[in-house]
């Protein structure tokens, strides 16, 4: 049966992958009587909703469409592998079903045929009045096909209303599929007005379009991508649009800039450089008259900026852009950073390091310095055969950013350039010492995360285990630390680390919840092993006898113990 239908089992486990096919394989009692054409299968699937499923099989193979999210997406999903499968299980009736769906098609095409005009009118009307959103598609097709632009520019915004999807002043996203579908219209008539000869219309139109859509955009959760996708389409029908009617170069530039500058262009994202074509000479030099004069007004604000450097870009002119960033540096050093890579691509290597140089220098101590540009500054020293200037470069980031992650670059450096000894490593550790123990000598670090945890971390990073402990037991440590040391030393120091697992497990008594009582199984499975290699587990006996009685209320817990065997 299957040379019948093109595809198997194996197919559809391919098309899914593993997961949704697993999954698909429970909905099959989930799938509505078959709907079998002509090389199409069709079926409503009832999942979280009523899903469409339509199954194709053409010269590239079985592909498959479903309205649920996943499937919107273009993923072969849950609901077209059970309808897939329902079709193979019905693969000895569907060569008969086929034949009988082509013998309806040609009984229709036959039936309509021999129908008068004013018969099909009628039958026309009367699913015009029955299906809204059929009436609502012929009245475009209707509108767009007459001389009428106010009716054809009425009709295409209402389909951007957001109105009637909005229930609470917002679409969700339960709803943000069927308006999207709405909208999709709306691209579809624009294309259709320029296609009919109406370009200079679907240019006016595309405008008003756009901003409506702009106006509302920030008020859907369009989670899935689809707004936008309709977004980018009014974006792209606008720019055919110009294409095909040439509109005056220099007003279309002065409307380019002013939609860029704007905040209704975070929808459509238009590009200036996409419009060089339609603009020409005359429109580019208007537009960057525009730009320019618009950056100095205003050299921090962020679409001014990003537009002059596209602009720049686009001409080409590094210097001008490298002074378009310099007018507004970061305190990171991330702006440093982009003129170094301007400068590098132009093949201005030197003048690339000097700017990377600079934003090391530059950098506002509290904020930087930005952990891309010390990569990039250090990937440098690196090729040009400096070592000694990758460790110092990471040295003075370990001064000012007292990490785990610091103090890795610095070794991972040091040892490169060979230097990697007692006496670098000692400095470093004193570096992260250098804050002083955050909860006093013999403190038990109840918080998480503190500056200091450092010099824990890094120690235990070396495998320097006992320095770690004794870094804890002066106060460095936080209680994550203090259960990592006691994971790691419990077989040399049993009495030790018992005595944090016994610590940790006592807040927890007075907790509920799933989380804290596997935590506090973990505990007690750890404390169990240490009083194992102590030789005490009568003693241990008795306290988990006594923990037990305590908490006994918490029946999730005392079945989690005993699922552990305490």
């Amino acid at each position: 049966m299957t040379h019948e239908l093109g595809f198997t089992e194996g197919d559809l486990r391919r098309l899914a992958g593993a997961r949704s096919f697993q999954r698909g394989l429970g909905y099959l009692t989930a799938v509505s009587p078959l709907e079998i054409g002509d090389g199409t299968v069709a079926a409503t699937v009832d999942g979280t909703d009523a899903y469409e499923v339509e199954l194709s099989e053409g010269e590239d193979g079985l592909t498959g469409g479903c309205d649920c999210p996943y499937g919107q997406e273009g993923n072969f999903c849950k609901h077209c592998v059970a309808v897939g499968l329902t079709v193979l299980g019905q693969a000895e009736s569907v060569p008969r079903q086929r034949a009988a769906a082509m013998s309806r098609a040609r009984q229709l095409d036959t039936w309509l045929e021999s129908r008068t005009r004013d018969e099909l009118l009628s039958l026309v009307r009367e699913h015009l009045a029955g299906d809204r959103d059929l009436r609502r598609r012929m009245e475009l097709r209707a509108a767009t096909a007459g001389d009428d632009l106010g009716a054809v520019r009425e009709r295409i915004l209402s389909l951007l209303d957001t109105g009637p999807f909005a229930r609470y002043g917002y679409i969700e996203y339960a709803d943000s599929h069927a308006y999207g579908q709405q909208a999709a219209e709306a691209v579809t008539a624009l294309r259709t007005l320029t296609g009919s000869g109406r370009a200079a219309d679907a240019v006016e139109v595309a405008r008003e379009a756009m901003r409506s859509l702009g106006r509302t955009y920030g008020e859907i959760d369009d989670s899935d991508g689809v707004i936008g996708e309709v977004a980018a389409g009014l974006a792209q029908a606008h720019l055919d649009a110009c294409l095909a009617a040439r509109p005056d170069p220099e007003r279309t530039a002065d409307w380019l800039v002013e939609h860029l500058l704007g905040d209704l262009n975070d929808a459509t994202d238009i590009d200036l450089a996409d419009y060089q074509e339609v603009l020409g000479e005359p429109g580019l030099t208007r537009a960057r008259e525009l730009v320019v004069s618009a950056w100095r007004s205003n050299p921090k604000g962020w679409a001014e900026k990003y537009l002059m450097e596209r602009l720049l870009k686009a001409e080409g002119s590094v210097d001008a852009l490298v002074a378009v960033h310099a007018a507004d540096l970061s305190p990171t050093g991330a702006t440093h950073l982009v003129i170094a890579r301007e400068l590098e691509q132009a093949g201005r290597a030197a003048e690339s390091l000097e700017w990377a140089e600079r934003g090391l220098r530059e950098v506002d101590p509290g904020h930087g310095p930005d952990s891309d540009l010390v990569d990039f500054v250090c990937e440098r020293y690196s090729r040009a055969g400096r070592p000694a200037d990758v460790v110092a470069v990471r040295r003075d980031v370990l001064l000012n950013r007292r990490s785990l992650a610091a103090y890795q670059d610095l070794r991972t450096a040091a040892r490169a350039a060979g230097g990697w000894g007692d006496t670098e490593r000692a400095a470093a550790l004193d570096v992260l010492r250098a804050d002083g123990p955050p909860h006093g000598r013999h403190g038990h670090g109840d918080g998480y995360g503190h500056r200091g945890a450092a010099l824990v971390d890094a120690l235990m990073d070396d495998g320097d285990h006992d320095a770690a402990w004794q870094a804890a037991a002066d106060g460095y440590a936080d209680q994550r630390q203090w259960r990592a040391l006691a994971d790691r030393l419990r077989h040399r120091r049993p009495a030790d680390a018992l005595a944090v697992y016994l610590r940790h497990i006592e807040p927890l008594r007075a907790r509920t919840g799933d989380s804290t009582y596997e935590q506090l199984t973990a505990l007690l499975l750890s404390a169990r092993a240490c009083h194992r290699t102590l030789g005490t587990e009568g003693e241990f006996a008795a306290y988990l006898a006594a923990l037990r009685v305590d908490q006994k209320r918490k029946r999730k817990l005392m079945s989690m113990l005993e699922a552990h065997g305490l």
